[in-house]
């Protein structure tokens, strides 16, 4: 769902060419069945866990998100199991559980989410712990200047400038549109980066560390911009 590179159809095998065809026609009418949209909203979710060759990320989705992940399958974390590690250049490393996120004090975004293929989901509410009472729970220390996220897929990863990280539009989010977030958009707990492209908002996070220099991630190291900032972002602002 975040960010994945363009895919261009020059080239594509005319038998894939005319399945996505005919499937994109068949989603068309999808957004007028709501029955029909859910279902196939599930039938992208599980096709995408399974799916190593990103086909399942430029079949339409009328719902608006699409489901994508940059390795063959992820592992399910719930109240169990997840745990999510602060560490790198702070004073106090810490592990929080989710029920400890959950008991920290909420945020309320409500923002325009936009993938770098496109697609635009408008006004969707996010909610969760702001990334700066992280920082400042744990303590930044010199020469801290940026902030790496790792995820439990095993593959992703995202970084943040300092200041980025600080913003109060910035959050370690629980709540996707007023529900708690699923596994397939990244639950139990993923970061939203609110003025950047979804890319920046990695999925399943894991781990938070503070580093002395920004560390290019998962999309970057392949060729997408450090700030992926939106074109109408205030990138010296206070938030969305």
């Amino acid at each position: 769902m975040a960010g994945q590179p363009k895919r261009s159809a020059e080239g594509a095998p005319v038998a894939r060419r005319a399945m996505l065809g005919m499937l994109g026609a068949g989603a068309a009418g999808l957004a007028a069945a709501p029955a029909l949209q859910r279902g196939w909203e599930r039938f992208l979710s599980a096709a995408s866990q399974v799916d190593a060759t990103g086909l399942t990320g430029l079949l339409p989705n009328p719902g608006g998100f699409r489901y994508y992940s940059v390795v063959g399958s992820v592992p399910r974390k719930d109240e169990t199991n997840y745990a999510l590690r602060v560490g790198g250049l702070v004073e106090k490393p810490k592990t929080y559980t989710l029920d400890d996120l959950r008991a920290m004090p909420q945020t309320r975004i409500v923002h325009d989410v936009l993938c770098t293929d496109g697609w635009r989901v408008e006004k969707t509410p996010f909610e969760g712990v702001k990334l700066a009472d992280i920082l400042d729970a744990a303590g930044v220390r010199s020469p801290g200047a940026a902030v790496r996220f790792t995820c439990f897929d095993g593959a992703y990863s995202e970084s943040l400038g300092l200041e980025q990280a600080r913003r109060p539009d910035v959050l370690v989010a629980l709540n996707m549109q007023d529900k708690p977030l699923t596994h397939e958009h990244g639950g139990p707990v993923r970061l939203y980066v609110a003025p950047m492209y979804f890319y920046k908002s990695a999925k399943w996070l894991s781990g938070i560390s503070v580093t002395d220099k920004v560390v290019p991630g998962y999309w970057e190291e392949r060729g997408y911009a450090i700030d992926g900032w939106l074109d109408d972002a205030d990138r010296h602002g206070d938030g969305a």
